[in-house]
């Protein structure tokens, strides 16, 4: 089907690479506009990927520089603290994604979309890996009758940079974020100092020492599913593929526990895996996500909303194209 360009703001970077690839290998016609702060790499990044074109936005502006050029949809790929691409969305009646906000700072988006709510489909797309964590997490829980508690641990490769983008994100929330936000009980809270100090299992058994994330997984989660405890940690480190001699992969471990169909106690732990390691399964998440926002897939657009990723993501869709960009969610042993 024919559309508008889709923009992507930081589209020459790491994860900008990911997406244009991801939504090429599906629907190779839809244009797309490279935005960059470079634009000689944005150029590269455009010639790279066929049917683009680079910009230089300009975020002062309240058409971006754009001027009357349509648009489908907006993508930013970095903290974009003006909020200038969510006004510019809203204006346009069309839908907005962003990636790399904290759960702290989501207030601003909130407001703007409170005060238009059926402006367009606005999409925190704050989880772990944009949905790599909430989707097969949620799709798992049906086995369970009851959910009680969700610990999910994340591993990176401490070689998976993720490019200059990236990593300037995680500098700046590692240096703002406050404790981890997570539920106990049923009572929400912040973990920190030494109670934020885990060790969790990796895909091979390895013990990796983490710290408390404050990932809005965990609000979706626990929300979606009624589990009264969910944390996240993050640790960093050596991959499972790489300790036995492959290239690195992304692992998450979700470890889920409650009550299953019967009434009887449950627990089951499995590991969410992604070869190419986090930038490419990032990209992955947000081409369908894509996809569903301007009905690429033949289906109706997504309405004006706010939305997590996994209120919009199929989770048959989204398992199917992991496993065939040769990722996997692995059953594993109780530990």
């Amino acid at each position: 089907m024919s559309c508008n360009p889709v923009l992507l703001l930081g589209g020459s970077g790491a994860i900008g690479h990911q997406t244009a690839r991801a939504l090429r290998a599906t629907y190779p016609d839809v244009p797309l506009l490279i935005g960059g702060r470079d634009f000689v790499k944005a150029q590269r990044t455009a010639a790279e990927m066929g049917n683009a074109q680079a910009i230089v936005p300009d975020m002062n502006s309240a058409e971006l520089g754009l001027g009357d050029k349509p648009i489908s949809a907006v993508v930013v790929l970095y903290k974009d603290h003006s909020l200038a691409a969510l006004r510019f969305a809203q204006a346009r009646g069309i839908p907005h994604l962003s990636i790399s906000s904290g759960v702290f700072e989501i207030a601003p988006e909130i407001a703007n979309f409170m005060h238009a709510p059926t402006a367009s489909a606005v999409v925190l797309g704050y989880e772990w890996l944009v949905g790599a964590t909430t989707v097969p997490a949620i799709h798992l829980t049906k086995s369970f009758a009851q959910v009680d508690k969700i610990h999910i641990g994340a591993l990176v490769d401490e070689q998976d940079t993720g490019g200059p983008a990236v990593a300037e994100d995680f500098e700046y929330l590692s240096r703002l974020m406050p404790a981890a936000l997570s539920r106990r009980d049923g009572r929400w809270g912040w973990r920190e100092g030494d109670d934020a100090k885990v060790v969790f299992s990796a895909l091979d058994g390895s013990k990796i020492n983490a710290s408390g994330f404050s990932s809005i997984d965990v609000a979706g989660l626990a929300a979606a599913t009624g589990a009264r405890s969910v944390q996240f940690d993050l640790g960093q480190g050596v991959s499972s593929s790489r300790r036995k001699g492959k290239p690195l992969s992304t692992e998450i471990i979700l470890d889920i526990s409650g009550l299953d169909h019967s009434g009887r106690a449950l627990r089951t732990r499995h590991a969410v895996v992604h070869p190419g390691g986090a930038a490419p399964l990032t990209g992955m998440g947000i081409a369908l996500l894509l996809e569903r926002l301007i009905g690429l897939d033949g289906k109706p657009p997504v309405a004006p909303g706010l939305y997590f990723p996994y209120q919009i993501l199929d989770a048959s869709h989204y398992l199917t194209r992991l496993a065939q960009e040769g990722g996997e969610v692995l059953p594993l042993p109780l530990s």
